[in-house]
């Protein structure tokens, strides 16, 4: 039996118990007081103690059975914590213990399962997938441990000690999973694990777990700077916005071996100087809502630094949440006005998973910006399907192949689903990017495709631009 049955059995003991103390108690002090006055008539203060007493029995009844269906320690379909009562289970284990581990196992196509097999049937699998974690660790020594169902199909596991201990077990797990059903239905796993080496703050805590998860699914490595303790981060990070600290670098794009866009790649600037990258940083400024005074920040002084240039055109990462809010457009008109000469000299690069269905909308806001001289870029074609909606619906200048396709260019035969990106953006008047070009081969390959624009280390290095 796993901890949360264990726990939601003894919860229901402890209200029951609560449920019938007082109901003895009232009733040894009735039966007291009618034994001592049992030598006469029953008195009209029986009665009176006999109504009080149902009366309030009924109530107190009442009262906890419904204060019982208020709190709720294990949900129904996997039978496992809540998510509200196992952050209050792990707050509490995280302050008693030393070290403390947690583990995040999420079944990944759960969303596919509920499609392909029905709502019913990804249930079963939540079920099964909690109890074959508990019998997982059961079957090495590890018991009694909290396991609660945070969201879609991901569970965590609180676990005392480091997780150096744990993580043989769970790499163990996710190998051991490969071959996981339920009802001849596959079901694929995943894992991460932390501990409160990285935080003693739960939510921290989570938040990495997620975001391991996900380096683990793209195969990426976290960076250094992941290391800083994510309440200092996220101080350096909002100090960094207030204070206006970064620092700009800028990547010379080609067309024809001309030079005709930079690129630009900020990093933050905390106070001490140590630096914050873009993987860190925008994850705490879209905690706090900080992503349209970023990109202002950013804008504002990229305009001056545009004013000094020839015909090179300045290549802004803008969020999609901004570019959407009129706030941000009315004070972009206000920066333009009074920079009469960046006019045609910004491009805004944009980039998100999700389509936003009121494409008309959006349209008329690229319109308005396209009048004021700024060109728009769609980032990632082929590899998020928003970005190839958004070649077919918007109205853009420019669209960027996701560095996929630029990845082993040569060996692997990527040539006509390129040519194909191409002659659908060249039909509809909107010119080609492809970025990461690390050798003379690639670029002398990628050259014969007809691609307006080229970018990489090969054609030019990364350069500081300004610092503030």
């Amino acid at each position: 039996m796993l901890l949360p049955e264990i726990k939601e059995r003894e919860y229901r003991f402890k209200l029951a118990l609560r449920m019938g103390l007082p109901i003895f108690a009232l009733l040894i002090a009735l039966v007291s007081n009618t034994l001592f006055s049992i030598y006469e008539s029953l008195h009209i203060t029986f009665y009176f103690e006999s109504i009080l007493f149902l009366a309030f029995s009924i109530y107190f009844i009442l009262y906890l059975i419904n204060n019982g269906f208020d709190v709720k320690i294990t949900e129904a379909v996997s039978k496992t914590f809540t998510r509200e009562y196992l952050y209050e289970y792990l707050k509490k284990e995280i302050l008693k213990e030393k070290k403390y581990t947690l583990i995040l196992i999420s079944v990944d196509n759960l969303n596919d399962i509920n499609v392909r097999y029905g709502i019913k049937n990804g249930d079963k699998v939540l079920f099964n997938v909690a109890n074959w974690i508990g019998e997982y660790f059961q079957s090495k020594d590890i018991n009694n441990f909290p396991l609660g169902h945070v969201k879609g199909g991901d569970f965590v596991i609180g676990l005392k000690g480091d997780k150096n201990q744990y993580k043989i077990f769970l790499e163990l797990m996710c190998l051991k999973a490969s071959e996981f059903k339920v009802n001849d239905i596959e079901v694929k796993l995943s894992g991460a694990i932390t501990d409160t080496s990285f935080s003693n703050e739960l939510e921290y805590l989570i938040e990495n777990l997620f975001e391991m998860q996900e380096e683990n699914r793209n195969l990426k490595l976290a960076s250094k700077d992941e290391e800083i303790n994510p309440s200092e981060l996220e101080s350096f990070v909002i100090a960094a916005i207030e204070d206006k600290s970064f620092i700009v670098l800028t990547q010379d794009i080609f067309e024809d071996k001309k030079s005709v866009l930079k690129e630009c790649f900020v990093k933050l600037k905390t106070k001490d100087n140590k630096i914050i990258h873009q993987k860190s940083y925008m994850k705490i400024m879209n905690k706090f809502g900080l992503m349209m005074d970023f990109d202002l920040m950013i804008l504002e002084k990229s305009i001056l630094e545009c004013n000094h240039l020839s015909d090179e055109i300045f290549v802004l990462n803008i969020s999609p949440t901004s570019l959407r809010n009129l706030q941000f457009i009315k004070v972009v008109e206000e920066l333009l006005n009074k920079n009469p000469l960046v006019k045609n000299k910004i491009m805004f690069m944009l980039s998100e998973s999700e389509y936003y269905s009121q494409i008309d909308k959006y349209n008329m806001t690229l319109k308005i910006l396209k009048s004021m001289g700024i060109f728009i870029a769609i980032d990632r074609l082929g590899s998020i399907h928003t970005s190839f909606l958004y070649l077919r619906d918007l109205d853009i200048d420019v669209v960027r192949f996701d560095s996929f396709y630029t990845k082993d260019i040569i060996n692997k035969n990527y040539k006509s689903i390129i040519d194909g990106f191409n002659v659908m953006a060249h039909e509809k008047g909107v010119k080609t990017w492809i970025k990461m070009i690390e050798d003379e081969e690639t670029d002398e390959f990628v050259r014969k495709l007809n691609i307006d624009y080229t970018q990489g280390k090969y054609l030019a290095d990364l350069e500081q631009n300004y610092e503030t």
